[in-house]
This record gives C-alpha cells, sequence and structure tokens, in this order.
C-alpha cells in the first residue's frame, strides 16, 4: 500500500492577501485558484520544486474558523519549509518583510530560523544536514 498526505488546509482570512504573501514573500508558486462557489475558491500553493504536497489556502468560514487564523497549532512551529540553501532564502525572506521570531541557529540536524506567516502562524525554514 502506497499512501501520501497531498495538501494541507491552512485557515486564511483572505484568499488574495494570502496568495500575494506566499508567491511574493515566500516565492511560492500559485498552482491552481479555481473558483467553487460565490464566496469559495480552491486555492493551491507550493513552493518551487514541491511536488508532493502542497497548501490549500481555505478562507475562514464563522466565527470558529475565523478564531483559528494565525493559531492553528496553539502556537507551536506549524509547518516545515526545507531549503537546499537557508542563507539565501532567509536573506531574500527578511529582505521582503518576512517576520522572523527566533533567529537562525545552527543545530545537529542542520541550520534553523522560526518566522511568522502573514497571519501568526509560526514555521521553521530550515536546510538539513545528513537527512
Amino acid at each position: 500500500m502506497k499512501q501520501q498526505i497531498v495538501h494541507i488546509a491552512l485557515i486564511v482570512d483572505d484568499y488574495d492577501e494570502a496568495i500575494k504573501f506566499y508567491t511574493e514573500k515566500l516565492n511560492f508558486n500559485l498552482l491552481e485558484d479555481t473558483p467553487q462557489s460565490e464566496t469559495k475558491r480552491w486555492v493551491l500553493v507550493a513552493p518551487k520544486g514541491s511536488e508532493e504536497c502542497w497548501l490549500l489556502l481555505a478562507k475562514a468560514v464563522g466565527n470558529e474558523q475565523r478564531s483559528r487564523v494565525g493559531d492553528q497549532t496553539g502556537g507551536r512551529v506549524f509547518l516545515f519549509l526545507k531549503t537546499d540553501d537557508f542563507w539565501r532564502d532567509y536573506s531574500s525572506m527578511r529582505d521582503k518583510g518576512v517576520k522572523f521570531i527566533r533567529e537562525p541557529k545552527t543545530e545537529g540536524y542542520g541550520i534553523v530560523a522560526v518566522f511568522a506567516d502573514l497571519y501568526g502562524n509560526l514555521w521553521d525554514l530550515v536546510e538539513l544536514t545528513n537527512r
């Protein structure tokens, strides 16, 4: 049996501002933006070169979902963005105004820094060594 995770839903406040953040600040590709109804869209974004797991930007509906925008994991790091060149991506993201919560640190597994997306969800930017 073969299974894989192909999409992770990320609750957002606004489709267009989320698309702009991920494509312009993080340099992701917009893979799909298909209307589903007058208020719902199927929006997929992914880092360049990502072939297996993409983010589904899902607009919050109702008070319960809106309360989760920016805090889907109770303040823990939610997603991990692996790079082949940490310093290139770190510098590019900082230059574009991405807010880093924890500065770069060398760990036994590689170099890592924590940043917040436009809503406050925490991400690791990481370049792994020997993995």
